[in-house]
This record gives structure tokens, C-alpha cells and sequence, in this order.
């Protein structure tokens, strides 16, 4: 079952297109979407999702609740259930539970279940337990990188994690590696970068530094650092007079007033210096900081290009040499890309040799 048919969303479900055939042959897996949803209509499958989906969707689908779509799964006697949150609805997360009360495993490209509070964080870890599922989310952190799984399984097997820093954003990346990079005003290059889809329609959500904290928690509560998002130390890039209270048409019209203060930023760098958006957890202090700094034009971050994603883990074994994760951090194709191996994760706990969907089923 799948929610939200969005870029990610809709990225995924032609990846699963693609890779069926070849799926089938080497892992002998076979996904089946039995149901798509967006916020407003699901659409149910007889058969595998063909490549006409869209247009099947928009012309069959039809307005639903989360309980309809459970008993359809009952009476069709679907089993190895996963439901995939491709949304980025801060309510949806409140369904989790009762998709695995009634036999789901999660995977997620949403973060907000991670960055709740810390009760519900328990919780929800509670009833997984319970129930015997799992909760998969790589794509929370680093879109296609393994950095959730890397900071897992370091943590899993004792070793002490000291700091993790990095630049978390591909869309903040791509802002900051271009505007350092050249002349052009801090103003233009944001238009560039909402205009090529790097940032989310509203760039204010990406400047505001909020969605870096959520990721920089989610890493911390990987290895026991129970803050709640509030507690992040997060550097808001927009000015008061265009933040969230006024409309984004009302920003883009007025998003030149960014200007002066990022010229007067990039005016005091050296020549060997570029800025950088970073997100840092110290776990000494107990610290997680979101904020843009200066970096050396050579060091690891001043030398990223595009949209790259990278990712500094430090550990006691390690000592002064980082674990180095880097690579493209922003983008439909590569998210989805690591919603679908998350699935395939899943899917080693199924029986081989059956078919298993976003429901399975049943032989």
C-alpha cells in the first residue's frame, strides 16, 4: 500500500515498474501495489499496477477511509503487508499504529514519526515490538546514502559515536555550493534552485533550517540522545518580514530583500573560503546545532558540488578520522530509490520464492 503519489511517490511506483521482471528473476521477489492513495482518493488493484497507473488512478480511484482500506486488505486475504508513507504529512504518522495493529510493516520517506515527541517516538517502538514489525526510513537522512543504517549498526555493536557532522541538505548544498562559487546574487541562485526542483515549493521550509534539525534528531535518537526538536540549535535564514506568516508568492515577489544580508557574508570570506550549511551533534554537550558556517574551499564540504549530501561520523575507534558518507542528497529519483531498498529489506524476512507486495498475496 502506498501513500502519497507525489514526486517520491510517484517515482517509486515506476521503479517497481521497471525492476519487476528483473526482481523476479534474481531475488525471486515480486512486488504487487494493491493500493494507491493520496490525501484524497485510493485507488485498489486487481492485478499488478501497470504502467497505465496514473491514468487509472485519477479515473477509478475514489474517496476512502484508512478503516475501508484495511478491511479490503482483510477480505482479499493480503498478507506480508507494508504500507510506504511517501507523504510529507505531519498527520498521516498518527496511522502508523493502527496499520501495524493490523499486520503492516512501515516504511517510511516521511520524518515526522521520528521527530515527535519523544513519548510518541517510544511508543510507536512499543507496539512495533508488540506486533513483530518493522519500521524502515533511510531516506530520512540522506536521501539515498546510508547514514541511518551506518550509525545503526556503529551503535548496535558498541562502538561509541562521538560527533556526526554534515551537510545534511542537497537542496541547501546546491544553494550554498553555487552562491559561493560565483557573483550572482543570493536571490538568483534561489530562484535557480526552486525553479530545477532542488528545493521544496516553498523554499522557506529548506531555509529555515528546520528540516536539517529533524534529520540532525533523528540521528541523535539513533544512539540515545533523547532531545525533542524543540531542544535543536537551529539558524533560521529568513528574515522575520518574509517568514511563514506571509505567503510564498509574497516571498518570491520579495526574496531579493535576501541579498544584503548573504552579500555582506560572502563579502567577508577569504579566497579560500566558502559557506556552508552544516548540521552538528556533539555528544559530549548533548549539543545539536543547525548553521551556516565558514569552511576551507579544499576541506571535505567546501569542495561538494551540486546537490551532494555529506556526512562526517566520529567514534572513539575512529578517533580524528571520520566515517565519510557522501553523495547525491536531494532528489525524487534517488529517495525513492532508497524507499524501494528498504522494501527489499523487508522482504528478507518473507518466505522466498512468493510474492509479496506493498501487500502480498496470500498463496
Amino acid at each position: 500500500m502506498l501513500f502519497g503519489v507525489g514526486n517520491v511517490g510517484s517515482t517509486l511506483v515506476n521503479q517497481i515498474l521497471e525492476a519487476r521482471s528483473k526482481m523476479l528473476t534474481s531475488s525471486q521477489v515480486e512486488i504487487n501495489i494493491a493500493v494507491l492513495v493520496n490525501s484524497k482518493i485510493a485507488f485498489y488493484s486487481k492485478d499488478n499496477i501497470k504502467n497505465s497507473w496514473e491514468a487509472d488512478f485519477k479515473t477509478y480511484g475514489y474517496p476512502y477511509k484508512l478503516s475501508q482500506i484495511i478491511d479490503h486488505v482483510k477480505k482479499q486475504e493480503l498478507t506480508n503487508l507494508i504500507a510506504v508513507d511517501a507523504t510529507a504529512s505531519e498527520n498521516f504518522v498518527k496511522n502508523y499504529k493502527e496499520l501495524i495493529r493490523n499486520g503492516f510493516h512501515i516504511v517510511a520517506a516521511n520524518k515526522t514519526a521520528n521527530t515527535l515527541s519523544d513519548s510518541f517516538y517510544k511508543e510507536l517502538r512499543v507496539i512495533l515490538k508488540k506486533y513483530n514489525k518493522q519500521f524502515l526510513y533511510e531516506t530520512n537522512v540522506g536521501a539515498g546514502l546510508p547514514v541511518i543504517k551506518t550509525v545503526q549498526e556503529l551503535h548496535l555493536v558498541g562502538e561509541e559515536i562521538t560527533k556526526i557532522r554534515g551537510i545534511f541538505s542537497g537542496s541547501l548544498s546546491y544553494i550554498f555550493n553555487s552562491f559561493s562559487g560565483n557573483n550572482k546574487a543570493f536571490s538568483e541562485v534561489l530562484e535557480e534552485a526552486r525553479i530545477k526542483g532542488f528545493t521544496e515549493p516553498d523554499p522557506r521550509i529548506d531555509l529555515s533550517g528546520k528540516d536539517v534539525g529533524r534529520k540532525l534528531l533523528i540521528l541523535a535518537r539513533e544512539i540515545n540522545i533523547l532531545k525533542e526538536l524543540s531542544e535543536v540549535n537551529i539558524e533560521n535564514l529568513v528574515p522575520n518580514h518574509l517568514n511563514g506568516k506571509s505567503s510564498i508568492s509574497h516571498f518570491i515577489e520579495n526574496q531579493a530583500d535576501l541579498n544584503l544580508g548573504f552579500e555582506e557574508r560572502r563579502s567577508k570570506l577569504r579566497a579560500d573560503e566558502v559557506l556552508r550549511h552544516i548540521g552538528e551533534l556533539d555528544v559530549a554537550s548533548g549539543k545539536l546545532d543547525v548553521k551556516l558556517v565558514t569552511e576551507k574551499s579544499s576541506s571535505p564540504f567546501g569542495s561538494l558540488q551540486e546537490a551532494d549530501a555529506s556526512f562526517e561520523i566520529y567514534t572513539k575507534s575512529y578517533g580524528k578520522r571520520p566515517i565519510v558518507i557522501q553523495g547525491a542528497g536531494a532528489g525524487a529519483a534517488v529517495t525513492a530509490r532508497g524507499v524501494l531498498s528498504d522494501i527489499l529489506r523487508i522482504s528478507e524476512k518473507f518466505q522466498p520464492n512468493n510474492t509479496f507486495n506493498l501487500n502480498k498475496n496470500k498463496q
